[in-house]
């Protein structure tokens, strides 16, 4: 079969049975493989919502130049797409993100603008502001766009209720722009108000990229606490330890952020007599091969 464009292939990312994660034999882990995505994460999803719905309601038109600030993923998407569907793409990233990440965008076609390390994700927010007001570029804002969780709502959320054939249970995703997590939730609550939606969130000090506990300031627009029904907090360590697991046991090649995701699913399992996990791996582990991560 031959596809119109690239971005035919984002989404319908295949679910796969983790075998040698969890001991509990009547609870079965599911792992979304959503570094299948084009550009190599969850974040094609929201990328292509945000900008394609922005085209179609003439927020914005071809040639136009949108800026994000972006911790990685979402920047590649955007720059990617961007490229694809005809737009310039400025994005403002951390300096200290992983040499892959920053290759990657720029070889899309993407500016990128690196700010310093000690200001973190916020300080690059604060920039992406201050360019609109100044350049008069378009905003994307992942962090209060509608169009980043209604992503989730319209392709992941309906995707593994599909392929459980309804008897999904427990839904684990980590936190970062929470996009993932509001709009699966949302999607599965029609479907079955009892299903547990579980969040993976930073324990206190601890740095994974893509995982975020955000000042009171910079929580994103559009999460909903009530959405979310519990948060297991995760350590640098054990994020880390299931990101090696991950590879060597189950052969699923992935960043720090799905350890995260998957740590809590498993912790998740050892308190259930039965049900039916679906984590969330958001991307590759290629894109942190210069970093720690694997060392």
């Amino acid at each position: 079969m031959a596809y119109a464009s690239i971005t035919d292939q984002i989404g319908n990312t295949p679910l796969i049975k983790a075998n040698r994660l969890i001991k509990n034999k009547n609870v079965t882990l599911l792992l979304k493989l959503e570094g299948d995505n084009p550009g190599g994460s969850v974040k094609d999803r929201p990328a292509f919502n945000m900008i394609n719905e922005a085209l179609k309601r003439g927020d914005i038109k071809k040639g136009d130049y949108l800026v994000e600030a972006t911790s990685g993923n979402t920047g590649i998407a955007l720059a990617l797409i961007a490229q694809i569907l005809g737009l310039n793409m400025v994005l403002i990233m951390p300096e200290n993100s992983t040499e892959e990440r920053v290759k990657t965008m720029r070889a899309y076609g993407a500016e990128v603008i690196l700010t310093p390390t000690e200001v973190g994700i916020e300080g690059s927010r604060d920039l992406a502001f201050k360019l609109r007001d100044e350049k008069g570029y378009t905003l994307l804002n992942q962090f209060e766009n509608d169009d980043n969780w209604k992503a989730h709502y319209k392709t992941t959320g309906p995707e593994i209720w599909r392929d459980t054939n309804g008897e999904v249970t427990h839904f684990v995703s980590a936190m970062g722009t929470t996009g993932t997590i509001m709009g699966v939730s949302t999607y599965l609550k029609e479907k079955n108000k009892d299903i547990t939606i579980v969040g993976a969130q930073p324990a206190d000090g601890a740095k994974i990229p893509g995982i975020r506990k955000w000042p009171e300031e910079y929580i994103p627009k559009f999460f909903n606490r009530a959405k979310v029904d519990q948060v297991i907090e995760v350590s640098e360590e054990d994020a880390k330890v299931m990101t090696h697991r991950l590879a060597k046991e189950e052969g699923v090649f992935a960043g720090m952020s799905s350890g995260g995701s998957v740590h809590s699913a498993v912790k998740l399992a050892e308190t259930l007599d039965s049900g039916v996990i679906v984590a969330i791996i958001c991307d590759r582990g290629d894109r942190y091969l210069s970093s720690d991560l694997f060392d």
